[in-house]
């Protein structure tokens, strides 16, 4: 603990028969870290459907996880600081499983004549009195006393659900998606486009001006002639075009490009473009984020500025539609309407607005999912804090889906999770008649696949009637 000063043993203070032992408890969190240290990843450690039916019939710690816990005591206690370790000899006796208390002892065997060489025997045992380590140290032993202040370790967040990998796993046995990238003349379009590809995600026409889109993809690696390209002069065209075929059928969704989102949309959501609905196009993030314990959808903080209540209910109505087509219907998600409180006051549209949505679900005018606010965002996602707040209901701490004020909450809660939290972002723009794709310079090649594999659910989802 930071603040108590650790002092050594020196070689001379040093006698036979001397020890020092600690005791510790494995977690899951100790395997997760010594495997993203060690980059050990063996499913005996990590796989609970593989551990159960290896050798051990369970999940059990790294070897090695033990034998640091002898380094923990020859570096810290006996002999402690100074100390170098020279060897290291182990047998392993049994395995370490989770939740086993270890104590670990180390004992003064030897020491060695005329240079500071120490002997120790090494022995862990778990909290049954068995043996699951024993072995013997060599070490050498410090001949200067030393008092030092303990270290304070940094604080590691592990992260041990990938909230997306089910559903990368899911959407990529649904087959190739006809998409339209409009715009691709940069060379992380053209990643992101070929990543897609090699996952068999997507089926990609490039839509742009045909000498720089061959130059993106010459920066990206990529051999042009790799992809079918249509020659259009500026980008004005390639997003007119991109909304044209997909209003024939001639694509299945749209990729945007190197082109601003206002540009591509415009083409979107004209009168003419034929892909508008009955629905208000509205931004989606699908939030997979280290510290919440699923996903969580965050609308709308690309598209819409300052949404009205119907502009709410239509943004929400996409958002449920969203959850519904990456998750089943074995449940009704819990939308959460965020204001800045959690009463309802004229002071704040935002409260009347939400109060009004969860009226509308009451009369059936938004269907499939609990709706609950309005609702402070500490309470929609932290049942204690709700709890002191006095407010009980099935979406506070437990929420799958926020809906913002508007746009300047939106993208600042979302970029936050993004940029300080280190969220992945999975973008997708609702309420056409084909899906959008947005993708960012900043997603990592895991958000632009998970992208695609949205849009892949939207679509096939949209052909079997299972959305509007």
């Amino acid at each position: 603990m930071s603040g108590k000063l650790m002092e050594n043993i020196t070689f001379d203070e040093l006698a036979i028969g001397q020890s020092a032992e600690l005791t510790r408890t494995l977690t899951q969190k100790d395997i997760d870290l010594f495997a993203v240290v060690s980059g050990d990843t063996n499913p005996v450690h990590l796989d609970e459907n593989y551990a159960e039916h290896s050798l051990f019939q369970g999940v059990v710690a790294h070897g090695m996880w033990t034998g640091g816990l002898i380094s923990t005591v020859l570096g810290t206690m006996l002999p402690g600081l100074g100390t170098i370790y020279l060897g290291q000899e182990m047998r392993f006796a049994k395995p370490v499983r989770l939740g086993d208390t270890l104590t670990v002892r180390v004992t003064v065997r030897e020491k060695k004549a005329g240079k500071p060489v120490v002997i120790l025997d090494c022995l862990c045992r778990n909290d049954k009195g068995e043996t699951v380590l024993e072995g013997v140290a060599t070490i050498l032993a410090p001949t200067q006393k030393l008092r030092l202040e303990r270290p304070e370790l940094p604080s590691v967040l592990v992260c041990p659900h990938d909230h997306y990998k089910a559903i990368i796993e899911t959407c990529s046995k649904l087959g190739r998606l006809k998409v339209a990238v409009a715009h691709p003349v940069s060379s992380n379009v053209i990643e992101a486009v070929l990543e897609a590809v090699e996952e068999n995600l997507i089926d990609p026409i490039l839509i742009g001006p045909l000498l720089r889109v061959r130059e993106a993809c010459v920066k990206a690696g990529v051999k042009p002639d790799m992809f079918k390209i249509v020659d259009v002069e500026h980008s004005h065209e390639a997003a007119a075009l991109a909304a044209s075929m997909a209003a024939k059928g001639d694509v299945e969704a749209i990729m945007k490009g190197s082109l601003h989102t206002d540009e591509l949309l415009g083409a979107i959501v004209g009168s003419n473009s034929g892909l508008r609905t009955e629905r208000r196009i509205s931004h989606a993030y699908i939030m997979n984020i280290m510290t919440y314990h699923k996903p969580l959808i965050i609308t709308d903080a690309a598209i819409n500025i300052a949404p009205t209540l119907e502009h709410k209910a239509d943004i929400t109505r996409n958002a449920i539609d969203l959850w519904r087509v990456l998750f089943g219907d074995d449940r009704k998600p819990k939308v959460a309407l965020l204001s800045a409180v959690e009463t309802v006051t004229s002071d704040m549209p935002s409260t009347i607005d939400a109060a009004a949505l969860c009226k509308m679900a009451d009369r059936g005018q938004i269907t499939g999912a609990d709706l609950d606010g309005p609702l402070a965002f500490d309470n929609a996602i932290d049942r204690e804090a709700a709890s002191d707040k006095g407010i009980t209901s099935p979406v506070v701490g437990d929420a799958d889906i926020l809906v913002v004020p508007n746009i300047e909450s939106g993208n600042a809660l979302a970029k936050q999770m993004i940029f300080l939290g280190h969220a992945d972002a999975a973008g997708i723009v609702l309420g056409a008649r084909v899906p959008v794709i947005l993708t960012s310079r900043a997603d990592s090649t895991r958000t632009r696949l998970f992208s695609c594999c949205v849009a892949l659910a939207l679509s096939r989802a949209r052909k079997e009637g299972r959305i509007k």
